[in-house]
């Protein structure tokens, strides 16, 4: 018996270690989440702010680290004082040796979670220094506070209320800072269009620049979802049950919303089903614990939906511009994943806990339960939700009524990246018309320009045949060709059997759109659209111009739209430089 007792003792030992391990590195996939918010903001937004949504979530991680150290934590973990907040100290000075490093590492990591979901739906238009003030607010005062009812041994955690992971205390704090930040803010410039008297009659999309960058930050995400709901496991078997409902939920969730915009736009979205994974795992993130995978199931097909309903509200009926969609993923999937703790609750799920004040065990209303803990529910998002209205729009209102919220018209439109942080590109050397930017702003010294050995006049004399017309008057014809990238060799190739053997070639962004093929973004029609294409130019004199178009559009014809257009100009005269030759001479080397 006593060998027995031993052995179970270090099993127990031994599992309390491995838990607290998994804790902490629970703690580290969820910093790695900022990584994920980082792309995923970037990705759906444009070009030109990519530096700036870098450094904000940058910096909402180190600010948020500053105020936490010195304020948060404590008012999160501190000593229950009235059940509303905790006790403000310094332990983690004053008693370093008994703090509770672990603890601190992991609420630090959920804390610059929420700071983070504002930064996209007031992408690109914010000051940044209004944006370092605001997100260290949250941080210190904000999210703490509510926190510490929930986790903290507050009034609503006495209650019996149940928010596992964050639905509530992180995501719907963040959409809803999001939601009223970027109605205090404004629309971006051109994303409604008004008529004479200001009303609003339509909706224009802005399509995120990189979303291959927006698709990797949605997996990084998802990775770090998974210490972000099962760090605080307790069991193996709840760990595996967390993991389960944790990735069942966000596929169906994408699921759903591919069908949904499938039927409804004719071609499945993109950036909605990346948005549509994020809804899913913010629904599920109260109640992983404590539902099955039928629960888990519903929670994900009702946050597809609603991530679609959640985008078309802000842009047709609320007129609110959210980039990146955060609030229809946050702030409504947060609202939904808290409720659904009351509905989908069954004490099947391993390590089941949830009880009322009482000590009485509560279950879902769909599992037996009745309505309490579903009315628990409903009390704690309507009390979070009111502290949370209530102290971000004073912050807002006073950083707008003294510093100022907003960028001014002109930084807006020329980008954040160089008027905040004086970068002319995040993808410097990738952008077209980099370098000629660089050059003309002094950065870079032009490359010296070769004298010529002999006077441009006297390099070859120009011989006018009489039995031709002056140089001037042969006719000379520039075909202009737009067509896809893809296309240029096989254009080129053609070209030069038919003898052209000198052509210009341009990368240009070809804007337009096809009528009777509406395309959509989020569900926004798309009007305009910029499309990589090469425009190639060729002037021809001895070559029929005839012979150029048509073999040009033999080669180039697929049958689909985009095969590109020609365009063909008289040109009046054609010099070269360095011989001085014109007219129909100039050309006799490339023709």
């Amino acid at each position: 018996m006593a060998m027995e007792l031993t052995i179970e003792s270090i099993l127990e030992s031994a599992s309390g270690t491995i838990f607290a391990v998994w804790f902490l590195i629970g703690a580290a996939l969820v910093f790695w989440m900022q990584a994920g918010f980082a792309m995923v903001e970037t990705g759906f937004t444009r070009a030109k702010n990519a530096g700036n949504i870098l450094m904000k979530n940058l910096m909402d991680f180190c600010i948020g680290t500053v105020v936490f150290i010195l304020i948060g934590f404590s008012l999160l973990l501190g000593e229950d004082l009235l059940g509303f907040i905790g006790k403000p100290g310094f332990d983690i000075f004053t008693a370093y040796g008994s703090f509770d490093w672990s603890n601190f590492v992991f609420n630090l990591m959920f804390c610059a979670t929420t700071a983070t979901i504002v930064s996209g739906a007031m992408a690109e238009r914010t000051k940044f220094l209004s944006y370092c003030i605001y997100s260290g607010v949250i941080s210190a005062l904000i999210y703490p506070i509510e926190a510490h009812w929930i986790w903290g041994g507050g009034w609503l955690s006495q209650l019996g209320f149940h928010d596992f992971a964050g639905s509530c205390a992180i995501h719907m704090v963040g959409g809803i800072s999001a939601l009223i930040g970027a109605k205090l803010l404004g629309p971006r410039i051109g994303k409604f269009t008004k008529d004479r008297d200001g009303r609003i009659t339509g909706v224009n999309a802005f399509p995120g620049h990189n979303l291959p960058l927006g698709c990797l930050g949605v997996f990084i995400l998802w990775l770090g979802w998974y210490g972000f709901n099962g760090a605080a496991a307790t069991s193996v078997g709840q760990l595996g049950s967390i993991f389960l409902t944790t990735t069942v939920a966000p596929a169906i969730a994408t699921v759903v919303c591919m069908v949904f915009t499938w039927v409804k736009y004719g071609k499945p979205d993109v950036s909605m089903c990346l948005n549509a994974s994020l809804a899913g795992l913010v629904a599920i993130t109260a109640p992983c614990d404590v539902t099955d995978c039928l629960g888990a199931i519903i929670i994900g097909a009702v946050a597809g939906l609603l991530v679609i309903f959640g985008v078309w509200l802000l842009d047709y009926r609320l007129r609110i511009d959210d980039p990146v969609g955060a609030v229809a993923v946050h702030c409504l999937n947060g609202v939904w994943g808290t409720i659904a703790v009351g509905l989908f609750a069954t004490n099947a799920a391993p390590g089941y806990s949830v009880a009322n004040a009482a000590g009485k065990e509560l279950t879902g209303l769909f599992y037996g339960g009745g309505f309490e803990l579903l009315g628990l529910q409903l009390t704690g998002v309507a009390a979070v939700a009111a502290w949370t209205a209530v102290t971000i729009t004073l912050t807002f209102a006073i950083i707008k009524a003294t510093i100022g919220l907003r960028a001014s018209e002109h930084e807006e439109i020329v980008g954040l990246d160089i008027e905040e942080h004086g970068l002319a590109s995040a993808y410097s050397g990738f952008m077209m018309g980099t370098s000629l930017m660089t050059a003309a702003s002094g950065a870079a010294t032009p490359a010296p320009v070769e004298k010529p050995a002999v006077p441009v006049e006297d390099a070859v004399p120009v011989v006018v045949r009489a039995a031709k017309a002056p140089a001037s008057d042969v006719r000379m014809t520039k075909i202009d060709i737009i067509t896809k990238q893809s296309s240029f060799e096989v254009l080129k190739t053609a070209m030069e059997e038919i003898g052209v053997t000198g052509m210009t070639v341009t990368q240009v962004l070809g804007c337009g759109m096809q009528k009777g093929r509406p395309e959509y973004y989020r569900g926004v029609a798309v009007e305009m659209n910029l499309l990589p294409k090469i425009e190639v130019e060729i002037v021809v004199c001895k070559i029929p111009v005839r012979t150029v178009i048509e073999t040009a559009k033999k080669v180039l014809y697929t049958g689909h739209i985009g095969d590109g257009k020609i365009f063909v100009y008289d040109v009046e005269n054609v010099i070269k430089v360095r011989t001085g030759e014109e007219g129909y001479d100039a050309l006799q080397d490339v023709e």
